[in-house]
């Protein structure tokens, strides 16, 4: 073949360190872009905190004079406190001389933070959650157990799951700690270690199963309380009967009448049959909102979370070092973290443009819901926020996930008003949230002894012109973990 120059024209897309960057930090929540910053911070010494400060360039002999008189200020501060060092502390000490003993570690290895907002100490200060088995354990060595008594409770609570049941029969329990216990010790032992443990806080913990759990906590209640014997037949002889709702079988049965079933009803409810679940390990999540939404003078106005956002700026001494000329290694150095620390500077402020336009958009196409709440949400897709801001769906996609908005009808995803819908007998279109909506409306004034079965709810939907199969309603109905009629049958 005969080798010729051709000129041909074509577009492709190009993801430069740039584009990467900026992409990057779009996808970010804002916890984790707080810790892209402080990263960036403690790499790029041209970046620095905008704390409002003015930070003027100097010459370089101006500083240094300064400068100098710091490092003179602390080399002498230093001096003086290894010569004082030196006076307190004498050159032999005693082998069994502890440190704390001749030097005074309380001034200079703790200071507390200064409170500026005067807050409560237990707000500002956060303990390490406890879990149930660490709880049981802490009340386990405060109670008085023989040897024996005491290997028997320490597999008690090692087999006591997260909702506070016993997960191993008793039986089972002591075959296996056999050879660490005498032959004469029997399964009356292990029963009373475990009632001693079951009356652990929180009360009914160690159950074998929900009818002993209840009546653990029946028993703890003072004999005076009305109704208590009648709650401890009803659980220990009827419990099964009372989880199917079956309460005309329990009337029947304890020759009770309406009144006096729903009275004693409403003392088990104040039961707890997973006492477990009252002590939890997991920390508080906390979500700090990236834009607030508020109506102002009949419009809703759209504001970026100025807390949540990071400030930041170039520091101008460091920038001034910086010659075109000089192509030595510092210089370069110092002009490629320059470089860095604009492409950063500006892909924070494409992030928070980006932000404000999506969020914006979001608020004006669901207007209706901000004015009426959930049942006048409209449908909405990743498509349509995209047409509108000419941006790509993927970007939309990173846009709205893990960022949060601030609103009078409380703190939601930006994800939450993006919808699939079902169509109306108009022709119209419904979306899924307001849907969800209105189950939870028809659900919370249905009647208490006549329960809206799922056929029933598709039907009342039907009359008003939204038409949902009844598996739809079914699934709706378990994402808002609403039980089923059978199980939200209670007495009027």
């Amino acid at each position: 073949m005969k080798q010729s120059i051709q000129l041909r024209l074509g577009q492709h897309l190009t993801m430069t360190p740039q584009l990467q960057q900026a992409i990057r930090l779009l996808q970010l929540s804002t916890l984790e872009l707080q810790l892209e910053v402080q990263t960036v911070l403690d790499s790029n010494l041209m970046l620095e905190p905008d704390d409002g400060e003015s930070s003027a360039p100097a010459s370089s002999d101006a500083a240094q004079e300064p400068l100098n008189g710091r490092e003179n200020e602390r080399a002498d501060g230093a001096e003086a406190e290894v010569a004082s060092t030196s006076e307190t502390i004498p050159e032999d000490l005693p082998v069994d001389t502890s440190w704390e003993d001749t030097y005074d570690m309380g001034a200079t290895s703790y200071s507390a933070p200064a409170d500026a907002d005067n807050r409560d100490f237990f707000e500002t200060h956060n303990g390490e959650g406890q879990s149930l088995h660490e709880h049981l354990y802490w009340q386990f060595d405060l109670t008085p157990f023989s040897d024996e008594d005491r290997i028997i409770g320490e597999a008690i609570i090692d087999a006591i799951n997260d909702d506070g049941y016993l997960s191993v029969a008793l039986e089972d329990l002591l075959e296996s700690l056999a050879p660490r216990l005498d032959e004469e010790t029997g399964i009356e032992e292990v029963r009373a270690v475990l009632h001693r443990i079951q009356h652990f806080d929180p009360v009914g913990v160690g159950a074998r199963d929900p009818a002993e759990c209840l009546t653990i906590q029946l028993l703890a209640m003072d004999p005076s309380v009305p109704l208590r014997d009648q709650a401890l037949t009803l659980v220990q002889e009827h419990v099964n009967l009372l989880g199917n709702r079956d309460y005309n079988q329990i009337m029947r049965r304890m020759k009770l009448s309406e009144a006096e079933l729903h009275e004693i009803l409403k003392l088990v409810q104040t039961l707890n049959p997973r006492p477990g679940s009252q002590i939890t390990s997991t920390p508080p999540q906390y979500v700090v909102p990236d834009v607030f939404v508020l109506k102002k003078n009949g419009k809703w106005q759209v504001d970026l979370n100025s807390d949540a956002a990071p400030r930041l700026r170039i520091n101008s001494h460091y920038a001034s070092l910086v010659k075109r000329a000089d192509n030595s290694e510092d210089n370069t150095y110092l002009r490629n973290h320059l470089q860095e620390a604009r492409w950063f500077l500006k892909s924070l402020q494409s992030r928070h443009e980006t932000l404000l336009k999506v969020a914006r958009c979001i608020v004006e196409r669901q207007r209706n819901f901000f004015e009426y709440g959930d049942e006048a949400m409209k449908p909405l897709v990743l498509r349509d926020i995209a047409d509108t801001v000419e941006m790509h769906e993927s970007t939309i996609s990173r846009v709205t996930t893990q960022k949060y908005m601030h609103t009078p009808r409380g703190i939601f995803e930006f994800k939450y008003f993006f919808s699939s819908h079902v169509g109306t007998a108009d022709g119209g279109e419904c979306s899924a949230t307001a849907i969800r909506a209105i189950i939870k409306k028809l659900v919370a004034a249905e009647k208490p002894n006549k329960p809206l079965s799922d056929s029933k709810i598709a039907s009342l939907l039907a009359d008003q012109g939204i038409k949902v199969a009844r598996r739809t309603i079914a699934k709706y109905r378990e994402a808002m973990a609403i039980p089923p009629s059978n199980e939200r049958k209670r007495l009027a």
